[in-house]
């Protein structure tokens, strides 16, 4: 199945909440109204036409340009039963992305849909500042928790000291600039 016809199945079924595709290039996407996105999650994992059933992964950008912040799904179609023997020639691929605003970021979560959602979710919660709506337990992951700021964002102001202990980056800058 193409990345075309995988688009045209979510826009039959969801309309405008399909707000942009990108079919070019090396990582087909398409861009989700961030209020539709639990349900069009489910149906991507759950149509047997579709049935991608794996989340690689949740990658946070900072779209500093725009003000905006998104989050990309990579999944995986990976065929189950019978079909498995062909995996290598039947695994397809396809992103989605939601955009929000920088200044209150907040995304549906999708950790209910596939569970590996709960830590890439949060990942992308403690380096970007993005809060994942009714996710099950959204805390820092990498970060301490009295961490302030959000180290992945291109405006993050790396901290000289944090309880005392002096910072250095991995060149011995103890005063980085960006």
């Amino acid at each position: 199945m193409t990345p075309e016809t995988i688009c045209v199945l979510m826009k039959d079924k969801f309309g405008q909440a399909v707000l942009d595709t990108a079919l070019d290039g090396g990582h087909p996407h398409a861009v989700i109204d961030a209020a539709r996105w639990p349900d069009i999650a489910r149906f991507l994992r759950d149509d047997p036409r579709l049935g991608f059933s794996f989340l690689r992964s949740v990658s946070a950008v900072d779209l500093s340009e725009k003000n905006k912040l998104a989050c990309i799904y990579d999944l995986l179609h990976i065929p189950l039963g019978p079909d498995r023997d062909q995996l290598i020639t039947t695994t397809r691929e396809f992103a989605v992305r939601i955009v929000t605003e920088r200044d209150d970021p907040h995304i549906p979560s999708v950790a209910d849909v596939w569970p590996t959602a709960d830590w890439h979710e949060r990942e992308a919660y403690d380096m970007m500042g993005i809060a994942f709506d009714n996710h099950p337990d959204l805390r820092r992951i990498l970060c301490p928790d009295d961490w302030e700021g959000h180290p992945l964002r291109k405006d993050y102001e790396f901290p000289l000291e944090y309880h005392g202990i002096p910072a250095t980056t991995e060149y011995e800058l103890t005063n980085p600039r960006h």
